[in-house]
This record gives structure tokens, C-alpha cells and sequence, in this order.
């Protein structure tokens, strides 16, 4: 499965989640280790939601850019 994922700069770090799956969340000092991180985490969500007899909610998030002329 393929998981739209959000990642956003904070002050000091990195957050991303998962639109698809709330709850879903990872942090980082760098894109790179969000990235590592948030593929973790949604393993491990996926997992859990197994265990708990809890239906996989398929992808449908879209990411798309738009160009706004400044």
C-alpha cells in the first residue's frame, strides 16, 4: 500500500502524519529521519489495527501541488 504522508517543519524538528490514518504521527530532526520514522509508525499502526480486528482503511489521500503566481 501506498500512504499520502504530511510532514511539516517546526521550530526545532520535523512532524508528519498520515491523512489516512489519524493518530498516525512521527517526529525528526531531519526529513530524512521523519521519513524513517513515519514509515515505522505505520507499521506499527497497521499492525495494531490487526490485532484489533480493525478493517485497513485503504489509501485515498491525494498530494498535489498548485502554482500561485506571487
Amino acid at each position: 500500500m501506498r500512504y499520502a504522508i504530511v510532514i511539516e517543519k517546526a521550530d526545532n524538528n520535523f512532524s508528519a502524519h498520515v491523512p489516512d490514518l489519524p493518530g498516525c504521527v512521527a517526529t525528526g530532526s531531519t526529513i530524512e529521519e521523519v521519513e524513517s520514522q513515519i514509515r515505522e509508525a505505520i507499521a506499527f499502526h497497521l499492525e495494531g489495527m490487526r490485532e484489533d480486528g480493525i478493517p485497513i482503511p485503504p489509501p485515498a489521500s491525494r498530494v498535489e501541488y498548485v502554482d500561485i503566481a506571487a
